[in-house]
């Protein structure tokens, strides 16, 4: 099983987890992430997360099979806002469950370093002053994670 939601709406990981994991006794390992929105030393605002519709669940699906393929995953749901988000509010979670915690722990953070590579989202910051700091840039330690995955069994 596999969803894949872009929405605007905050989510309840306690409730995604029940959905995913409803009923199903073949399941010994589900290990979430959530990231959450940084307050940058209290000088942000907000973000405003805009994507790529349709092309955005895509690429996130795209990733999730990939890691589904690798991984004896059962199960997984991926959820990532767009809109205004402040901080402290929740921007994406993962969620990856499988027989054993390896696979679920490998999943979900496979899933999330191609995420943050791989799927069109844009980051401008908003400022507590007012100002707007501009797109947030891509960062070399997000391409590193990702890479990993290239070497690994």
């Amino acid at each position: 099983m596999l969803k894949v939601r872009v929405q605007e709406d905050d989510f309840d990981t306690t409730t995604e987890v029940a959905a995913l994991t409803h009923g199903r006794t073949d399941i010994g390992a589900v290990a979430t992430f959530t990231g959450l929105c940084r307050g940058e030393g209290e000088t942000l605002s907000a973000l405003e997360l805009e994507h790529y519709p349709g092309m955005a669940a895509k690429q996130i699906e795209t990733a999730a099979k990939a890691a589904m393929e690798r991984w004896p995953i059962d199960g997984m749901t991926i959820i990532h806002r767009h809109g205004r988000i402040e901080p402290g509010e929740q921007i994406v979670l993962v969620i990856a469950a499988s027989r054993h915690r390896d696979a679920a722990f490998d999943g979900a953070r496979y899933v999330m370093d191609f995420l943050k590579t791989d799927a069109p989202f844009w980051k401008k910051e908003r400022r507590v002053d007012g100002t707007d700091a501009g797109w947030v840039e891509a960062k070399e330690a997000d391409d590193k994670a990702r890479e990993r995955w290239s070497n690994a069994p």
